[in-house]
């Protein structure tokens, strides 16, 4: 059993704020039905510390790294794994990102899809009613030292979400490394974007660099929310974090099992790019 550690901050004192919680749970190569219990432990954790909003890791049910397990355990859109993080969503009145599964394409129906057949690495966000707000295929597939780019197929599609007062984006660890679709999210008003990821030592620097200059470039909240545990070939760094729209770190963890939670004010939004407007000077 691994010790789960909290990480609190406030950012919001007025305005119209959102209570946010990255769930940071220990996961195991496989162990589907082990990371998926945690997982909900995790959504009903921050449902009683008053959270509007839960996010949970890349893959978080099979684990990234274990890439002879994807075909095994992909799933269908409306397969288990998210039908449980729906109701749990529904039953605890929180909103969860439940980020990512490996999904099965073929056998998913109804859902806008960028292929009839294949793998995709997909987040569902649910609304704390329970229903379908936002599917996000990860569209930069990592291909280094990775099986991912060989095993899934990407994502074309982007959408947002309103979570509260935010407009809400996804987007999926590699893609930190590609400005342009942080760019696009914000040209489709978005203010607050999550990103589960699975990013492993030792790449630390890059982990919060980037994180870091998604927010101040874009001038929104960036939360990063990673997993914890330890793959054959890879162990994950943890340090979930939330960045405001001025790139400062307001709450974070360390590489432990975490439930990192923070306040965040959509008013923070408005007042940097007034105050410092340099989104009103791209020049496209």
């Amino acid at each position: 059993m691994t010790a789960e550690t909290d990480a609190n901050a406030s950012d919001a004192d007025s305005g119209d704020s959102l209570t946010l919680a990255l769930a940071q749970i220990h996961v195991e190569a496989g162990e589907v039905e082990a990371n998926v219990d945690r997982a909900l432990e995790a959504v009903s954790r921050a449902a009683d510390r008053g959270a509007d909003l839960v996010a949970l890791p890349e893959l978080f049910n099979v684990g990234y790294f274990a890439f002879d397990l994807y075909a095994r355990n992909a799933e269908p859109f409306a397969g288990e794994t998210f039908g449980r993080l729906r109701a749990a969503a529904a039953d605890h009145g929180i909103a969860v990102l439940a980020g990512s599964i490996v999904e099965d394409l073929s056998a998913t129906e109804s859902i806008e899809t960028p292929a009839d057949e294949g793998l995709a690495n997909t987040s569902a966000l649910f609304d704390a009613a329970g229903e379908l707000q936002l599917v996000y295929r990860k569209h930069h597939l990592f291909g280094y030292e990775s099986a991912e780019s060989d095993l899934l197929v990407p994502g074309e599609h982007v959408e947002t979400a309103t979570v509260g007062e935010f407009t809400v984006g996804v987007t999926t660890c590699y893609d930190l490394r590609f400005p342009e679709l942080y760019r696009r999210l914000v040209d489709d008003g978005v203010e607050l974007v999550l990103v589960p990821s699975a990013w492993p030592y030792p790449r630390i620097e890059h982990w919060e660099t980037l994180s870091r200059a998604r927010a101040i470039e874009n001038q929104a909240y960036v939360a990063t929310i990673n997993g914890s545990g330890e793959f054959d070939d890879a162990t994950l760094l943890g340090r979930s974090s939330v960045y405001d729209p001025w790139g400062v770190p307001l709450a974070s963890s360390g590489d432990e099992p975490a439930l990192v939670t923070t306040e965040i004010d959509t008013e923070a939004v408005a007042d940097v790019r007034e105050e410092f407007p340099a989104l009103r000077d791209r020049r496209l």
